[in-house]
């Protein structure tokens, strides 16, 4: 269904009966944007409708909205909205200050010192809420604006209309407002054409907001596997220029764009995109370095890939931990063997010396939690363990609390040539095995109690009556 129509005569948008302004602006060389009217689509001309919208969402709307200041559902929620998704995010912008949210919301929270938000929690749902931002380029001074060198904004707090808001924002898909005092959408940048030609475009001049936040390249490379949306030609050529800068980037903040990448179902796109671009590598530079020598590892890492993309899809729960084990996988087992060439260790032990000294490195680049890296180890070690099949302790690796995560990693193993297909299997029968065939599977032979020698007991003395 097509919501856009080019103008007509008097510089109109027609929706049906309905004709709103087109949006008009100008934008000079500081980014500063003037005569600004945005496309304003009534409600009889969109499909975004409220029964899209968490209930959670609605509240903050229409409290904020009945105490006397705008509210509006801005970027993915009314970007998947209107792709006809089902909205899992729900951002709310508002020119209400954060003070003045909290003030309102007894369940709210306010966050951040490179931008002040506000969380209002309700269960487990957070809506965040953030005041319209006023456009800054660098060069003006203000007490709460701070960039760096290579202008990356590290802090800002300057807050201003929703005329000025929207040139923030980092693509034009992610720039559409729905208001929910009359259920419009607001359109400054001709977003809702860009999300019915499924273009990811950057607001303003690309090499400029990508100085701003390098992380938006990791945002272009998500949006694009996620809604196999195309990158426009010049952010493509920009990210090519400057995607050294994520190098600047907090390795933490790096952490979350991993999660929001490769735990949403569309790893394996992303995973591509990242490489195509030369990213992947800044953010897993020994694991880019082995795929690029190793074919039978990088079809592992597109295997785990697929897995992951298919838990999600079933509703079945994914963990962080194996995915960056599959990525240090190669690394770790190369490391291992130089510890081995050096040291006298064993080969768990050198996998698990090997693991945490590939994973301290790995951290420079992006931060992994310990309760990520500690059970990653430990499933990397357990891998040695499975080429045994025999005796107790062998027998005892099921009962291990990493089994089920370390047989899956197996699993992928063996699928891609990597691990012995029959031991494989023998641990995948085993597991649904009763007490007596594991016995036998494992080949443990019980000793005969009557084979046991007894002690002799000791006769009393019949003279004394001691012993």
């Amino acid at each position: 269904m097509s919501y856009l129509v080019s103008p007509d005569s008097r510089g109109l948008l027609s929706y049906g009966r309905v004709y709103v302004f087109q949006a008009e602006f100008v934008l000079n060389n500081s980014g500063t944007k003037k005569n600004v009217r945005p496309i304003i689509i009534p409600r009889p001309s969109h499909n975004v409708s409220r029964d899209e919208i968490s209930r959670s969402a609605l509240k903050v709307l229409y409290r904020l909205h009945k105490s006397g200041f705008q509210a509006f559902l801005v970027g993915g929620g009314v970007r998947d909205a209107l792709l006809g998704l089902h909205p899992k995010d729900f951002d709310i912008a508002t020119d209400a200050h954060p003070e003045e949210i909290r003030a309102l919301f007894s369940n709210c929270r306010l966050i951040g010192r490179r931008f002040r938000l506000a969380h209002i929690r309700f269960g487990r749902e957070i809506i965040e809420v953030a005041t319209f931002r006023a456009a800054t380029d660098g060069s003006e001074k203000h007490v709460d604006v701070e960039h760096d060198h290579e202008g990356r904004i590290l802090r800002d707090n300057v807050y201003g209309s929703i005329d000025e808001d929207v040139w923030r924002r980092d693509f034009t898909c992610n720039a559409l407002y729905y208001n929910i005092a009359d259920f419009s959408i607001w359109d400054y940048v001709g977003g809702v054409k860009d999300v019915e030609r499924r273009k990811l475009v950057l607001i303003g001049d690309p090499d400029t907001r990508l100085r701003e936040d390098p992380v938006r390249m990791l945002r272009a490379i998500r949006f694009a596997g996620k809604l196999d949306f195309e990158i426009d030609d010049s952010v493509q050529q920009s990210m090519i220029r400057n995607r050294e800068l994520l190098s600047n980037v907090p390795a933490a903040r790096l952490f979350d764009e991993f999660l929001k990448m490769f735990q949403a179902g569309h790893a394996g796109k992303t995973f591509e995109l990242l490489r195509k671009f030369d990213l992947f590598r800044l953010l897993f530079p020994e694991t880019d370095a082995e795929i690029n020598e190793d074919e039978q590892f990088l079809e592992f890492v597109r295997m785990a890939l697929a897995n992951t993309d298919g838990r999600v899809a079933q509703d079945k729960s994914v963990t962080p931990m194996f995915l960056l084990g599959v990525f240090l996988w190669a690394p770790v087992r190369k490391h291992a063997e130089q510890l081995r060439a050096k040291e006298n260790m064993s080969v768990v032990q050198s996998l698990s010396m090997a693991s945490f000294e590939i994973s301290g490195l790995q951290q420079s680049r992006v931060s992994i939690p310990r309760r990520f890296t500690t059970p990653m180890r430990e499933m990397l070690a357990m891998q040695p363990r499975f080429d045994v099949r025999r005796g107790k302790r062998a027998l005892r690796l099921l009962e291990h609390r990493r089994f089920r995560a370390a047989y899956d990693f197996m699993m992928l193993r063996a699928k891609c040539g990597d691990f012995d297909k029959e031991l494989a299997e023998f641990w995948t029968e085993v597991q649904s095995q009763g007490a007596e065939q594991r016995a036998q599977s494992f080949d443990l032979h019980s000793k005969s109690t009557s084979s046991r020698r007894r002690r002799p007991r000791k006769r009393k003395n019949p003279g004394t009556g001691q012993t």
